[in-house]
């Protein structure tokens, strides 16, 4: 009997599949966008954590720190003040983890969204007068939770910008980040120095927390921006390439504590320094010189604007020379204007204070506008976001005893402002070595 083949057997062997093409990466965002979302994102997360700094010594002490004494009040004040620089380092290994194992904007996007709630709640807290210690406590501890959205942004945002730029145009993107600061400051100043005007007792009881409220819709555009932002074609590159780390922060200590220590140097002086000249400064002027807030706190509107035109004029100067050796020049300024700022302040005229404000938020600026350019030759893509932010914020640690220890030093020197501008030179020789230690390490 015969057989017919079957229809299977005449059937040619079915063609494999055809792989699936790759998915490609997201596309790259203009890097004016990138700079922008970076630097508004910064400015409003610097209007909230300088809120806190700014009515440290004007609300804080009397109402939730109060005392028979107002130079233990103020301490208090600024050991809460401090618990943000203690918490920073915290953030920075959080989002620094993020950001260099998962990608720079989804940490990003994160910090805002806690530091807007932290400063938000802030300005609904009740008083030492309502809750009695529950107060402080609360109001210390969302000054941590501060803390730690802060030290995620500072490296994200800069890193952000600066993977971004032209090859040749670093420093300026990373300037124009830095803007975020002396924003941020002239928000914060100008809101507070504007619900001053109340009466002082409708200020007191209701009128400093307005600008805290107003974080909330402040930093919902912050979140819209970021949120549009794609990722940075350089991380693209390390996550396809499997060039990301485990765990980014062993690496950084197993390979690269030493640059890590001259990152932290380098970058006191934005801190430290920042933070004597300004939330020690309200303090100052206030208390000892017996001046009213709006005499420091207009003369801090006007130098902040003065930083503003120095910080993007520093971002190109490091371009066309070379981040290190702007910083170096920047850092001899600092110091050689420590003393200076202080006897123009102690002149109590209004118009002097102006000019000290200037001279310290202008010049001194070069050194926290190419801040960014000069660490991020320090660190490889794979643990930049890490080291970058740990730098800054292991420096905050110090920074946040800066008031307090200012305080200290006043005292000791009979309450002469000799005793503070030394602190300041000495914070501005730790920054010059670590400025010129970095001149002499190989980019990464």
């Amino acid at each position: 009997m015969t057989h017919l083949p079957s229809r299977a057997a005449n059937t040619p062997p079915a063609a494999p599949p055809t792989p699936a093409p790759p998915v490609p990466a997201a596309a790259p965002s203009s890097p004016g966008k990138v700079v922008a979302a970076a630097f508004i994102g910064t400015a409003l997360e610097w209007y909230d954590f300088f809120l806190f700094g700014t009515t440290a010594a004007i609300v804080f002490a009397p109402l939730f720190f109060p005392s028979g004494d107002p130079v233990a009040s103020t301490v208090s004040a600024f050991l809460s003040f401090s618990a943000a620089f203690i918490a920073r380092p915290i953030g920075a290994l959080i989002f620094g983890h993020v950001g260099d194992k998962y990608g720079r904007r989804g940490a990003l996007v994160a910090t805002v969204m806690i530091m807007g709630a932290a400063s938000t709640l802030m300005g609904l807290l009740p008083t030492y007068g309502t809750a009695g210690v529950v107060a402080p406590v609360l109001l210390t501890l969302l000054r941590a939770v501060q803390g730690v959205a802060t030290g995620g942004e500072w490296g994200g945002a800069t890193l952000m910008a600066i993977e971004y730029a032209p090859a040749k145009r670093r420093g300026l993107y990373a300037a124009l980040v830095q803007l975020g600061s002396p924003v941020g400051t002239l928000l914060s100043t100008g809101a507070i120095t504007l619900v001053a005007l109340l009466p002082k007792d409708d200020f007191m009881a209701w009128g400093w927390r307005l600008p805290f409220i107003a974080s909330i819709v402040l930093v919902a555009v912050a979140l819209w921006l970021r949120w549009n932002v794609a990722e940075t074609p350089e991380f693209q590159e390390l996550k396809a390439s499997d060039g990301t780390k485990k765990v980014p922060v062993v690496e950084l200590f197993r390979q690269y504590k030493a640059k890590l220590a001259i990152g932290v140097c380098t970058y006191l002086v934005g801190n430290a320094g920042f933070f004597i000249l300004t939330t020690f400064m309200i303090s100052y002027v206030t208390r000892v010189l017996g001046l009213p807030s709006t005499v420091i706190l207009t003369a801090m509107t006007v130098g902040a604007v003065a930083q503003m035109v120095m910080t993007v004029l520093a971002g190109r100067l490091a371009d066309r020379f070379g981040a290190a050796r702007v910083g170096i020049i920047g850092y001899s300024i600092f110091i050689s204007l420590a003393f200076p700022i202080f006897w123009l302040v102690d002149s109590r005229d209004p118009g002097l204070i102006v000019l000290a404000m200037v001279l310290a938020f202008g010049p001194c600026a070069i050194t926290y506008a190419i801040i960014g350019a000069l660490i991020d030759r320090l660190f490889p893509a794979e643990v930049k976001y890490t080291g970058m932010g740990l730098s800054a914020n292991l420096s905050a640690v110090v920074a946040g005893f800066m008031p307090a220890l200012a305080t200290v030093f006043l005292t000791f020197s009979g309450n002469a402002s000799w005793g503070p501008a030394s602190l300041l030179v000495v914070i501005g020789l730790i920054s010059l070595g670590g400025a010129i230690a970095t001149s002499k390490v190989r980019a990464a």
